[in-house]
Parts: structure tokens; C-alpha cells; sequence
């Protein structure tokens, strides 16, 4: 006696796994919001060198004159705007889906003892603000005491 078998899903071939692809894809556009959000926390990267601290902030799109930077009391404080793009007039693209943050943004790093306030740079290329931080080489210097 021979037995059917009958499968009721479709081939799986290169084709399902394209069109499940398409599917995720077009079934995520989703209505875009006009007004982008109020503000934003960029992202924040501190490293240690031989010769102080380097403090990187992911600011894309952010223009130089758009950023402050502030010391006060072992604080310092980066501050700005990202504007977002115009998205209303006859010639303003229609936003689909918007996952980029804009707005004002202020992030605080309270700086250790040893840093040098006085000799903070701060460079902005290619959408990251690098600050760099140098000892302050009174507070830092190592001696070696004697014992008697």
C-alpha cells in the first residue's frame, strides 16, 4: 500500500527566503513622525594614554559652532544642536521612518584630580569630538622617599 503525504507550505528555496526579506523589509515602513525628538545622549568613548585622557563624543552632523564646551569647578560639560533635516515644503522629502536622534543634547564628565583644566583641546573631525585631557604634571609626578 502506498502512502501520500501532502505538505502544505510552500518550497523552501531561495525564493522564500527573498521574499520573507522583502516582506520584513516593506512591512517595517512605517509612517514617519514629522516632529523629530526634543533631544539626545551621544554616545561617549573615554580612553587613557601615556600622556592624559581622551574623551570621544559621537556627534554626527553636528557643526563646530553648533557645540560649547564649559569648566567649571572639575566639570566639564559638551553642549549642542543637531538640527534635523526639513521634512516640510513643497520640495521637502517625506520622512518614512526615522531612527536618527536630534535636538539639544549636554553631557557632564566630572574630570579626576590630575588633569590639567587649563590645557584642554578639542578637535572635531569626521562627526567625532575628541577632547584631549593632559595631566597636570605638578599633581602627577612620582618621587621616591627615602627611608632613614
Amino acid at each position: 500500500m502506498a502512502t501520500l503525504m501532502y505538505n502544505s507550505l510552500p518550497a523552501l528555496g531561495p525564493s522564500r527566503a527573498l521574499d520573507a526579506m522583502f516582506n520584513q523589509l516593506l512591512g517595517d515602513t512605517l509612517p514617519g513622525t514629522h516632529r523629530p525628538a526634543a533631544g539626545f545622549v551621544p554616545a561617549a568613548d573615554v580612553l587613557e594614554t601615556a600622556a592624559g585622557y581622551e574623551l570621544q563624543l559621537t556627534l554626527p552632523g553636528v557643526p563646530k559652532d553648533a557645540l560649547t564646551i564649559d569648566v567649571q569647578q572639575g566639570t566639564l560639560t559638551v553642549s549642542g544642536e543637531r538640527k534635523a533635516p526639513a521634512t516640510e515644503g513643497e520640495d521637502a522629502p517625506k520622512v518614512r521612518r526615522r531612527e536618527s536622534s536630534y535636538g539639544t543634547f549636554s553631557r557632564q564628565f566630572r574630570l579626576p584630580d590630575n588633569v590639567n583644566a587649563q590645557a584642554i583641546e578639542a578637535e572635531l573631525t569626521d562627526g567625532v569630538l575628541r577632547l584631549t585631557l593632559p595631566y597636570d604634571t605638578d599633581k602627577t609626578t612620582k618621587r621616591l622617599i627615602e627611608v632613614r
